[in-house]
């Protein structure tokens, strides 16, 4: 009968031990930061393939390393880097980026979008580059998305330019820079997607 008692007895012990390695992670937080289009392409809406328009690969973007994580970035001084507190991404902004420029492109309704990696031997023009911030800079209270893009045309001539768009007075809160940031990248997107399809 002892015998059969010891692995009860033991067990709240061996649980207590393993809960001193075993993280379940802190709190989640209330609500995660997305960017959502301000022009969608319509639901059914066909573009016709082949040479009639132009098939525009949105290839996957760079970023430096602190664009590189969930966190919204906050530029303290021009050399000091923290992160918003309480601020997180649904996930990293460059991904979040690349569709909603890849969705305002296909909205204009003036290019077929393939925007997977393995998709880009079909497209006649590539559009690549990279997310420089897309953070908030607290000296000036602005949300700041800033891109340095790279066309290649099917003949293979390659052209570059950068864009960028502020949201200016803007509150260090969650929310406030969240709606800013959106606002800005809609922004720096529809003037992308206008510079694509100039040619």
């Amino acid at each position: 009968m002892t015998f059969l008692t010891r692995p009860i007895l033991f067990a709240p012990l061996l649980l207590l031990a393993l809960s001193g390695c075993i993280s379940l992670g802190g709190e989640p937080p209330e609500s995660l930061l997305t960017l959502n289009p301000e022009s969608r392409a319509p639901a059914g809406q066909g573009i016709a393939q082949g040479g009639e328009r132009p098939v525009v690969a949105v290839l996957t973007f760079d970023t430096p390393a602190k664009l590189d994580v969930l966190r919204v970035p906050v530029e303290v001084s021009a050399t000091e880097l923290a992160y918003l507190q309480e601020a997180f991404w649904v996930e990293k902004p460059a991904r979040l980026f690349r569709r909603l420029v890849g969705e305002t492109i296909r909205s204009r309704g003036a290019a077929m979008v393939v925007d997977g990696d393995d998709t880009a031997m079909l497209a006649t023009v590539t559009l690549r580059g990279t997310l420089i911030d897309m953070g908030y800079d607290a000296p000036g209270s602005a949300a700041v998305v800033r891109f340095d893009a790279v066309k290649v045309g099917k003949d293979g001539a390659v052209v570059t330019r950068r864009f960028e768009a502020r949201e200016t007075g803007i509150p260090a809160e969650t929310r406030a820079v969240g709606a800013a940031l959106n606002s800005a990248a809609n922004r720096v997107a529809a003037e992308v997607a206008d510079w694509v399809a100039g040619g």
